[in-house]
């Protein structure tokens, strides 16, 4: 099964720069994936650094097993959604860690698997599920919203500029038999698109993102998630997060520039009553992209945007960090 599942690490060299990994020290992959960012990083923390992988997929847990089985007990892999990072980090002993990764978006492996119905390259049924637990499928989203909701998720999670004429086509055409694959919805999609509106990009690209995004909640995973990567870090320790698309990286850049602050009160307020401390601060001002050998040779890469947070130590409230 290794051999067959797709895994080219985005940003590898950054993000391992980021982390800083050193013989002794403690790590999190969130979202381990085909285990390429835990491996370099368990290299270099050896002999006696040690990782705790998360990820919901079960087929990419039992890759990075295998991947990473020649670290012995220094790796631990938990099958979990990373908002539950606290949680798994408190069983495995992992409260206190040098470094945290998040890895966002799908794998090419998951993109590639024709039954994970992520792809409209293939004909699929639609699934889009990360993990299997994950609660309802695209193909059941799409057969059951109306008009009004479908419009709303397209728009808030795919930013469709067409949102209403595709929600529109998809409820007329269920009426006649349920939309039950993915070039059946792609193909849907483009009949709802105007010809002179598709760009380079296929005219379903847009919506296939924002159904993922819904299936596996995956905004407010990422919202809840963050604040709990903070507080397993040492100060010192460092977060890195590797977005896909610019929700994602909203989100992200909103919370690094939020936990920089000590006060959060409006400016009418005179004096401080949120009694919020600043925990981070970010040794690269702005996001780091692949350049354009990586990008040659995982095109994957174009869209990635790495953000790093180092934790600090407590403020006053209202007291802006000194760095």
């Amino acid at each position: 099964m290794t051999s067959s599942y797709s895994h080219t690490p985005v940003l590898l060299s950054p993000s391992i720069e980021a982390l800083r990994p050193a013989d002794g020290r403690r790590y999190i992959d969130a979202t381990v994936g085909g285990g390429g960012h835990a491996e370099k990083v368990l290299e270099l923390s050896s002999p006696s650094g040690v990782l705790l992988g998360v990820d919901a997929d079960p087929a990419a847990l039992h890759v990075s097993s295998e991947r990473l089985a020649r670290f012995g007990d220094r790796v631990t892999l938990v099958r979990a959604y990373f908002d539950a990072l606290a949680t798994v980090a408190s069983a495995q002993n992992f409260e206190s860690v040098h470094g945290i990764l998040f890895d966002l978006g799908v794998s090419s492996h998951q993109l590639e698997t024709r039954e994970r119905g992520f792809s409209f390259a293939h004909e699929a049924a639609l699934d889009m599920r990360l993990g299997p637990d994950a609660g309802k499928t695209a193909e059941e989203i799409v057969n059951t919203l109306g008009v009004d909701d479908l419009q709303r998720l397209f728009q808030k999670y795919g930013e469709e500029r067409y949102s209403r004429r595709v929600a529109k086509r998809i409820v007329v055409e269920r009426q006649a038999a349920p939309i039950r694959t993915t070039i059946q919805l792609a193909e849907l999609v483009s009949r709802a698109t105007p010809r002179d509106a598709r760009g380079r990009i296929h005219p379903a690209t847009r919506v296939f993102q924002a159904l993922r995004i819904a299936v596996n909640d995956e905004l407010a995973r990422l919202r809840r998630a963050l604040p709990q990567a903070v507080d397993l870090l040492e100060v010192g320790g460092r977060l890195a997060v590797i977005s896909f698309h610019s929700l994602e990286d909203r989100i992200v850049k909103q919370f690094f520039r939020e936990q920089a602050r000590g006060c959060l009160c409006p400016p009418q307020v005179p004096t401080c009553v949120c009694g919020h401390t600043a925990t981070l601060r970010s040794p690269v001002r702005k996001p780091i992209t692949a350049d354009a050998e990586e990008v040659g040779l995982n095109p994957r890469a174009r869209s990635a945007k790495l953000r790093v947070a180092e934790r600090i130590g407590s403020q006053s409230p209202g007291q802006e960090p000194t760095y």
